[in-house]
């Protein structure tokens, strides 16, 4: 485990140590896929700076699945190494058994396979940790909780979004979740809507509790625009909209494109899409952009440009995202379904107005009409006017940095916070 500095916990002899915790995720950054879950690995960093933590973050894994090669992730993720150490924090990668393309009727399956994986490293666990942080309701939080109900300790569930709002939804699964949010120490949202949402499924409400996610300060924070454009190789001239996250149908990928169709140019300047990111409907992204590109050289007189691009950027790094943000000139994301996105949180912090859709936890960080606009979802009309009425007025300043989101430091003093009174207070009682 890595060493937190001491925050004067009693060892029981006396001494003074750092709170031990063991995180139980199967989202989480490997050597295969280094940016996935970038709020994670920032949360734990930022943890781990004042407490011992370490990682299980569990690897899918059935028989045969290194015959699948590149062709599948859970093929690909054979590569993972079983211990690695990320950012200084020890991580284990168990192989998780599960049942590819369960379902929803068979999901409750994966729960208990997702424990038998874990089962090999409980004698190495025992009398090493404080408390069990499950970060993710289905099925981690689930196998967190049997977990900690072996090794004798109290053990706290950590909510994202869809987690909440689709797969803990489900029949099949709801009893499974509700009896882990029953027992848990404290069941966490990053957002109010989202606390509401565990105290629905079952949680407590005097253990329900919100600890908002934070963002790097150092990196995300207002920016000269030109000189990111530049630096990014993006269009000096026109206005910018940038599309940040997994490329999926799910993110209203394609409303955004037709909304950006119908966009027309915004003061006689071109307007540009900029997708940062990867998934399964990049390819459509990309087939939109040659389109476009097409049509701008049938209408190359010499004069004017008038409709933008569309630029596909790709996944990039967290600190390449940022400079993204510097270069745009507003956030779009028109998910179906959210809890609270942290490139929401991002851009607020860089002081870039956001259009998004009227979901999960997105209304409670962003005021419509003060730091950025609301739509319902799947509406691609209401999308385009958003863009259009976004890029056309004026933003005040004051009022982001009023509205600007914690650090990760001081998020995760508070989720240290809880997870000290779950481990020494009324969790650890309850465990016993």
């Amino acid at each position: 485990m890595k060493r937190g500095v001491r925050l004067g916990m009693d060892d029981g002899a006396g001494r003074s140590r750092p709170l031990r915790v063991l995180w139980v995720t199967r989202i989480f950054p490997n050597r295969v896929e280094p940016l996935s879950c970038a709020f994670q690995r920032q949360q734990l960093a930022a943890l781990s700076r004042y407490c011992e933590v370490e990682v299980l973050a569990a690897i899918p894994y059935h028989p045969g699945v290194s015959l699948l090669g590149e062709r599948t992730r859970p093929g690909r993720l054979t590569a993972v190494p079983a211990r690695d150490e990320i950012d200084g924090i020890p991580v284990v990668h168990p192989r998780a058994p599960y049942l590819p393309g369960a379902g929803r009727v068979l999901a409750p399956v994966n729960a208990p396979l997702y424990l038998a994986g874990l089962l090999p490293h409980v004698p190495r666990l025992r009398g090493r940790f404080d408390v069990v942080l499950g970060a993710w309701l289905y099925p981690d939080a689930c196998a967190a909780a049997l977990l900690a109900r072996m090794l004798g300790l109290p053990y706290a569930v950590k909510a994202h979004g869809t987690d909440v709002n689709v797969v803990a939804r489900w029949r099949s699964v709801r009893p499974l979740v509700s009896s882990a949010l029953r027992s848990a120490a404290f069941a966490i949202g990053v957002s109010r809507p989202m606390v509401e949402a565990l105290v629905a499924l079952g949680a407590p409400q005097e253990r329900a509790v919100l600890v908002r996610n934070g963002v790097d300060r150092a990196l995300f924070r207002p920016g000269d625009r030109r000189a990111a454009r530049l630096e990014l190789g993006l269009p000096e001239r026109g206005r910018i909209v940038t599309f940040v996250g997994n490329v999926l149908r799910e993110k209203g990928i394609h409303e955004l494109l037709g909304a950006f169709e119908a966009l027309g140019s915004e003061g006689g300047e071109p307007v540009h899409l900029v997708v940062v990111g990867d998934g399964p409907q990049r390819g459509a992204v990309e087939e939109a952009a040659l389109r476009r590109e097409s049509e701008r050289e049938r209408r190359a007189t010499g004069q004017r440009e008038g409709r933008g691009r569309i630029i596909v950027a790709g996944a990039r790094p967290l600190a390449e995202v940022a400079r993204h943000l510097a270069a745009t000139d507003l956030l779009v994301l028109p998910s179906w379904a959210e809890g609270t996105p942290n490139v929401v949180l991002e851009a607020l912090a860089a002081a870039r107005p956001v259009v998004a859709t009227r979901v999960g936890g997105i209304p409670d960080v962003v005021e419509s009409g003060r730091t950025g606009l609301l739509v319902p979802p799947r509406d691609v009309r209401a999308l385009g006017r958003a863009l259009a009425e976004a890029l056309a007025r004026p933003w005040d300043e004051r009022a982001f940095a009023e509205a600007a989101p914690p650090s990760w430091e001081e998020s995760a003093e508070v989720l240290r916070r809880l997870l000290a009174r779950a481990a020494f207070g009324d969790g650890r009682r309850a465990a016993a």
